[in-house]
């Protein structure tokens, strides 16, 4: 089977990564949580996850029925390192939702006429209508951390953006959108092990990039942009909200359950809510490089 880019990720791991990452990989059963600092050492059973997520999705559709007869407006900004696990926590998001009133946001690179607009331009053109939820799959932040990592922009229009998105974000809020900002943190010896699965997959392999494989060359990095990214946007009106997603299931229930705790939609079941895990979700102290 041809691999993606030539096999550089199984390259990586063979030549580049830390020997201690490389040996936690090759010794971990399958439901092994990689790192030794979470809280759970196994993954979450098949039969929990599918009844706890299950009265979860119930309550998103309430919450979006909700959404749609008062016309709230609620924006999901989903950040994390690659294969932290985002596109699959949208997906459970949205799995039993109306798509008409629940959108996606990926946007490619910036086109040659939006390089010239001014920076958040392209995502106000995304930002929910009356009675929609918009889930952005990467966002405005991509400027603090990728752009930062792999040169894309100046210092100088990084820090122009740390210093317009306090208010440009206190102006959503302050418009009456319902604003959620959550960073997916996953470990490094996770991450190489899905980018591992991912390059066998071929039903995956599309999920690749360029990106991702110059990425794994550059931890420390992406580590020091993430760690002043949380740091400097990090707001009383606008927090971020860090899901450790070593194990993909907690991290989407606890995702959900968060979202779900912070709005009072009507015919909320708060026992079906729960109380969210302080271990897996949590303020910015939960991240860990």
């Amino acid at each position: 089977m041809d691999l993606p880019f030539d096999g550089a990720i199984s390259a990586f791991f063979e030549t580049e990564a830390p020997d201690a990452i490389r040996k936690e990989i090759r010794r971990a059963d399958k439901d092994d949580i990689l790192g030794g600092d979470f809280p759970y050492s196994e993954g979450l059973s098949k039969k929990t996850y599918e009844k706890e997520i299950a009265k979860l999705q119930i309550e998103l559709v309430k919450l979006q029925h909700w959404a749609k007869e008062s016309g709230a407006r609620i924006a999901i900004l989903f950040e994390g390192r690659d294969a932290a696990g985002k596109g699959g926590t949208i997906k459970r998001f949205r799995e039993y939702l109306n798509p008409r009133g629940a959108r996606v946001v990926a946007l490619s690179k910036p086109s040659d006429v939006e390089a010239t607009q001014w920076y958040f331009q392209r995502y106000i053109d995304h930002l929910p209508s009356g009675g929609e939820i918009v889930f952005y799959d990467r966002s405005w932040y991509n400027r603090a951390v990728v752009e930062k990592v792999f040169g894309f922009c100046t210092d100088a229009q990084r820090e122009h953006f740390f210093a317009q998105v306090p208010d440009f974000e206190r102006m959503l809020i302050d418009e009456g959108i319902h604003l959620f900002k959550i960073w997916l943190n996953v470990g490094r010896a996770e991450q190489l092990r899905r980018f591992l699965d991912r390059e066998q997959d071929l039903l995956k392999q599309w999920k690749l990039s360029w990106i991702d494989v110059e990425g794994l060359k550059k931890w420390d990095s992406y580590t020091a942009a993430i760690a002043e990214t949380l740091t400097r946007s990090h707001t009383d009106h606008a927090p971020w909200t860090v899901v450790r997603s070593d194990d993909k299931r907690r991290a989407r229930i606890e995702a959900i359950r968060h979202v779900l705790s912070q709005l009072d939609y009507a015919r909320k079941d708060v026992r079906a809510v729960g109380v969210c895990d302080a271990g897996i979700v949590g303020g910015p102290e939960v991240w860990h490089g």
